[in-house]
């Protein structure tokens, strides 16, 4: 699509209907290292945050402007499991399967443990910094946004507002769609977002050649769901007996010295591994809590709570 046709669709707001039915087909559906493409909120020393920023369109060649994703992070007695879940791309996933064995036991205990093991729900989007105080060298700048659902609800509330003397617009949209103000606080231990608000509707510039630059630094949305980006059903079954305890020692010795996940090398300590999966589930969580010598805190009421339980309550009912 060229950015003339962008443009039309815009002020034809055919964008916004194609978003909201991609939407309503996935909720039908189900379901080492920093990297520098990605922006993050950051809180000041009162445990408050603010940034505004403001959600591109897809980008060139592809339909939507998110991927969303699916993945597991906890630990257990043999180490950490931080995976991508092959439920993303519809596919049957060890970890999945094996939580609705306990989900399916009707025991409080095993439920519990099913709460601990849940898939996560993220979401990926092309954004641009419009203001970020904490690390003003962002502003101006293109990077990739990875958000929960939280956040996500307010996209959707934004383009299907509940009330009737509410305009939809298309957050998405350069002309006709509206910076987010993201202000980030702590409840209970935890990051909120519940306060966050779209402004009134605007373009981002009014200089249509500069932001077809903008546009053009978007990154790949598809890529982040690529099939390169998940293991295959035995590498995570593998996985997942190691991390539960399921293997011996001799043989949680030998995957220790195989390749995983682009950062395990050869004769690499299962404490190293464990200090890398640990940094690993930060960078996942937002969290400065996990530690490899801790057990993964077990995250209640948070955004993406519901959205697991469904799934394992509809697992259940299969």
């Amino acid at each position: 699509m060229s950015f003339s046709n962008l443009k039309k669709q815009s002020s034809l707001g055919s964008l916004t209907s194609k978003l909201v039915k991609q939407v309503e087909k996935m909720n039908n559906a189900g379901g080492g290292g920093a990297d520098e493409r990605l922006w993050k909120p950051e809180m000041d020393k009162t445990g408050n945050g603010y940034a505004v920023i403001r959600f591109l369109p897809a980008p060139d060649g592809e339909e939507l402007p998110w991927a969303k994703l699916y993945s597991h992070a906890f630990q257990g007695p043999g180490g950490w499991y931080i995976e991508n879940s092959l439920t993303t791309i519809g596919g049957k996933d060890p970890l999945g399967e094996y939580n609705r064995e306990l989900w399916n036991s009707g025991r409080d205990e095993d439920k519990e443990t099913v709460r601990k093991q849940k898939r996560k729900l993220s979401y990926y989007a092309n954004i641009y910094v419009v203001q970020d105080k904490a690390n003003p060298q962002n502003e101006g700048k293109v990077f990739l946004y990875k958000f929960g659902k939280k956040i996500f609800d307010k996209v959707m509330e934004a383009m299907q507002p509940e009330f009737e003397d509410e305009t939809p617009i298309n957050p998405f949209d350069f002309w006709t769609g509206a910076n987010f103000k993201l202000k980030l606080k702590k409840v209970a231990g935890y990051w909120n977002y519940d306060s966050s608000e779209f402004d009134r509707p605007s373009p981002l510039l009014d200089d249509d050649d500069a932001l077809e630059q903008i546009w053009k630094q978007e990154y790949s949305l598809e890529a982040e769901t690529a099939p390169d980006k998940f293991k295959t059903y035995e590498q995570l079954e593998n996985r997942l007996n190691m991390v539960l305890g399921k293997k011996s020692p001799a043989q949680r010795a030998q995957e220790t010295e195989t390749e995983y996940d682009g950062y395990r090398q050869e004769d690499t300590s299962v404490e190293d591994e464990l200090k890398r999966s640990a940094a690993k589930a930060q960078n996942t969580f937002n969290s400065p809590d996990i530690t490899p010598s801790a057990p993964a805190p077990v995250v209640s009421q948070s955004e993406d709570e519901d959205d697991a339980l469904a799934y394992f309550q509809k697992l259940a009912s299969e």
